[in-house]
């Protein structure tokens, strides 16, 4: 591995969350450093505190702290970069009950204040991967919101140069590192976040930028709808809330939303499909080479011994098995109790496929407009149609869902290729090009750091797969050296970037 390969930083940036690395390896690894995407600053320290001393852009830092919609981050405020806490100093002063007002600067999928973006990336670099200003060795490749304009990327690229002294400077949009990750240059991203879900059509490893589109559905909409589920089963309700020393309703609803994300992070939610889809028959031929690679020998043993163990079992065991799993009953720990559910849980996202679900439901988040938001599978169907006709075949065959849900939620892929079915045919195109299926891609299990991650750190993933090629590509076309930076100034990341060519 090369001096430059050791010293490569990747910083993921996303609306909610930043997410970074140093050093690429033969096996690139999982980011190292994961904060959320916000700084705060504490009342008073602000340069100009007359908004504030009226009660203007400013909520209380408990609501803050747990909240990432864009509508609720207060307006920028004029105040240094050195004022605003982040990571771990932010964690504590919430903690400590301080008066602090939190923003997220990239919460409405650009740069909203360029001191808090500049506050969140200098901690990144100073403090988490401990590098040195005055002798900086290290690249960085930054992963970022697509269709920012070009003085924003001016922007950035002075600030990293001019601020950070870093030895070279590169920027790769998320949903193109996203398709990287999964070995496709063609295909639709579907991001879901926390508050929205970003579309992103993408043909022969270029952005289709006017083809982008968002819904404004995420997965706290998904918990909200789950807990709503769970308060309809009267018997998780009567051990959360006895009868006897009831719950209030603020505290109850707390409680199971609380639920419904321990559900989802522990792997108990699976999305079902609208329909069938084709799974691979098991033709009782194991592929060693392909079980090794992937790192499966011991679930195949496993399953081996399963099923001899379910050989030997009586018909009315078996019968019984069945009817256990046709239930899908679950058992969890929650807190001090055991609750037993069973597959209602798997209606958490039902919401992102029908929005009307969530119509009457208290604790939703707050949205810009009063606008019903349409259906995941419409949205990503008339953004694909808004590409070219002749592209839409290529781009059909790379459905790629990402996001934190798919690391621990099993079938959202298959799910929305379902539902995506009936919006395939187009009256507008010949029969020669006219798509007739939907493919879904996924992160290869051949990264290995990657096996249990899912597609939430396909952005990173590709972003890592860039860099290791830019950076060590002797031409330096697709990064800005210092030297090159030197000599044209902030304008020189429009050349070195192909997205802006």
């Amino acid at each position: 591995m090369s001096l430059r390969d050791a010293n490569v930083i990747i910083i993921e940036t996303s609306r909610t969350t930043v997410r970074a690395g140093i050093g690429l390896y033969d096996l690139l690894k999982t980011p190292s450093i994961e904060i959320p995407a916000r700084v705060g600053l504490r009342r008073g320290a602000s340069g100009d505190t007359s908004a504030l001393a009226r009660g203007e852009s400013v909520f209380d830092a408990a609501t803050a702290a747990s909240s990432r919609a864009a509508s609720a981050m207060p307006q920028p405020l004029k105040a240094a970069v050195t004022d605003y806490l982040v990571g771990t100093q932010l964690d504590e002063a919430i903690a400590a009950g301080q008066d602090i007002i939190i923003s997220w600067p990239f919460a409405k999928g650009d740069i909203a204040d360029w001191a808090q973006a500049e506050a969140i990336w200098k901690h990144i670099l100073f403090n988490q991967l401990q590098r040195r200003r005055v002798q900086n060795e290290s690249p960085v490749l930054l992963s970022i919101v697509p269709g920012l304009s070009r003085s924003t990327y001016e922007r950035i690229c002075q600030m990293f140069f001019e601020r950070f002294n870093v030895a070279g400077f590169g920027i790769i949009e998320r949903p193109m590192a996203q398709m990287y990750a999964a070995n496709s240059l063609s295909g639709v991203v579907v991001e879901i976040g926390d508050y929205e879900t970003d579309i992103t059509p993408i043909y022969d490893g270029f952005i289709v930028h006017q083809a982008k589109a968002r819904v404004s559905l995420g997965l706290k909409d998904c918990e909200i709808y789950l807990a709503y589920i769970l308060r309809l089963n009267q018997n998780i309700v009567n051990i959360l809330s006895p009868p006897e020393t009831p719950l209030d309703p603020e505290t109850l609803q707390e409680r199971l939303l609380q639920l419904a994300q321990q559900l989802w992070k522990d792997g108990h939610i699976k999305v079902p499909s609208d329909g069938e889809t084709a799974i691979p028959d098991d033709e009782g031929v194991t592929d060693i080479a392909a079980i090794v690679v992937a790192g499966k020998e011991k679930a195949v043993i496993e399953s081996g011994m399963k099923k001899k163990a379910t050989a030997k079992a009586t018909a009315a065991e078996l019968a019984r098995a069945r009817e256990i799993e046709a239930m899908d009953l679950l058992t969890v720990q929650f807190g001090p109790h055991s609750l037993t559910l069973g597959k209602e849980r798997h209606r958490m996202c039902e919401p992102l496929f029908d929005p009307r679900l969530l119509k009457g439901l208290s604790g939703l988040p707050l949205r810009e407009g009063d606008e019903s938001p349409r259906s995941l599978q419409e949205v990503t169907a008339h953004a694909v149609n808004i590409t070219d006709v002749d592209q839409r075949m290529y781009i059909w065959q790379g459905l790629l869902v990402t996001g934190d849900a798919t690391r621990c939620v099993k079938g959202i892929g298959l799910a929305l290729q379902s539902r995506l079915a009936p919006f395939l045919y187009s009256p507008e195109s010949s029969m020669d090009i006219q798509p007739r299926s939907i493919r879904v891609l996924g992160v290869p299990e051949y990264y290995a750091e990657y096996r249990e991650t899912g597609n939430s750190y396909a952005a990173f993933l590709g972003s890592s797969i860039t860099a290791k090629i830019i950076f060590n590509d002797n031409g330096g076309r697709s990064y800005v050296s210092k030297s090159e930076y030197a000599s044209k100034g902030p304008h020189s990341i429009i050349d070195m970037t192909p997205a802006l060519i």
